[in-house]
């Protein structure tokens, strides 16, 4: 647990997920129609999509910001003056 976790007392969205899936596993099986199986199987198929688009444009849009860590890190390091290429962001 970390410090912030013992100060608010507030549980780590990973332990509630845990709890739920525990819960889940404790509740009593039910049977499902064909069909509900299907629409499940189809919206886990999509949610699974979902997840593995939003993981590969995170992974593309870090790939770009350490190219451009890198170009500055080089122009820095050829002694170049780089603060007019740097944004700063406004609060």
């Amino acid at each position: 647990m970390s410090s912030e976790e013992n100060q608010n007392g507030a549980p780590t969205v990973g332990k509630r997920i845990a709890d739920v899936i525990r819960a889940n596993e404790q509740a009593s099986k039910k049977n499902l129609a064909p069909d509900e199986l299907k629409k499940l199987k189809a919206a886990a198929g999509r949610l699974e999509q979902f997840l593995a688009n939003a993981a590969s444009a995170e992974t593309e849009e870090l790939k770009a910001a350490a190219s451009k860590l890198e170009a500055l890190l080089k122009s820095i390091g050829s002694g170049k003056d780089v603060a007019s290429s740097i944004r700063l962001r406004k609060k």
